[in-house]
C-alpha cells in the first residue's frame, strides 16, 4: 500500500468531513467514507490516491470491538506467516460475531484466495460487496479470482468497477487489460 502525507489542500478538504472516526462509527458505515470516496474518485495524484486508500482501509478495519480488533490484527499476522488455518479461525470468529462487518468477510476471502479455494473466496467477496459496494479491494479480488477461474468477462467487469470507484487503484488498469486480452484470445 502506498504511504504519503496528505497535501495541505486535501487535508483542508477532509478536516470538515470527520476524517478521523474516533470510534463513533467504524467500518463501512463510517460517516467520513462518502467524502473520502469522492476525493478518491477525483484525485489525479497517485500519492493522494494512496493516502486516501490507506485512510479508507483503516476505517474499514475498525470493528468497534477491541477484542475483534485484536483478532483482525492477529489474522493479518497469521496471513503474513502463511498460517492460513490460524487466520481462518480468527476470521470465522469475526464473521460470526459481527456478520455485518464487511472487512471481516473481505479478509477471509483473501485467505481463501491464497489457499486456492476460489469458490469460497467468491462467496465471501459477494458478502463483502453486499455490505460495502464501494470496496475496491474486494472488487479487485473479484477480478483476480474470476481470472483464476477463467471467467475473463467477469474479471473485466470487476476491474472496470474498481476503476469507477478508484481510477488510480494499483494494478487495476493492468489487470483490466490482461482480462480483456484473455477475452479476445478466448473468443477467437
Amino acid at each position: 500500500m502506498r504511504h504519503l502525507l496528505l497535501t495541505p489542500a486535501l487535508i483542508a478538504g477532509l478536516v470538515g468531513t470527520a476524517f478521523v472516526s474516533h470510534g463513533a462509527i467504524a467500518d463501512q458505515r463510517d460517516p467520513s467514507l462518502p467524502k473520502l470516496f469522492q476525493f478518491l474518485k477525483t484525485t489525479t495524484s497517485t500519492d493522494e490516491a494512496g493516502a486516501l486508500e490507506d485512510k479508507i482501509w483503516s476505517v474499514w478495519a475498525e470493528t468497534g470491538d477491541p477484542a475483534l480488533d485484536k483478532l483482525m490484527v492477529r489474522s493479518s499476522d497469521a496471513m503474513d506467516r502463511n498460517d492460513f488455518q490460524a487466520a481462518l479461525q480468527d476470521l470465522n470468529t469475526i464473521t460470526t460475531r459481527k456478520p455485518n462487518f464487511a472487512e471481516g468477510w473481505n479478509k477471509r476471502a483473501t485467505v481463501y484466495y491464497l489457499m486456492g479455494d476460489y469458490e469460497k473466496a467468491l462467496s465471501d467477496i459477494g458478502r463483502t460487496l453486499e455490505l460495502e459496494p464501494r470496496h475496491f479491494g474486494a472488487l479487485s479480488g473479484l477480478g483476480l479470482t474470476n481470472m483464476k477461474l477463467g471467467r475473463d468477462q467477469a474479471a473485466v467487469d470487476a476491474f472496470e468497477r474498481v476503476l469507477e470507484i478508484d481510477p488510480l487503484y494499483p494494478n487495476a488498469k493492468l489487470n483490466l487489460e490482461l482480462a480483456k486480452d484473455a477475452v479476445k484470445r478466448n473468443s477467437i
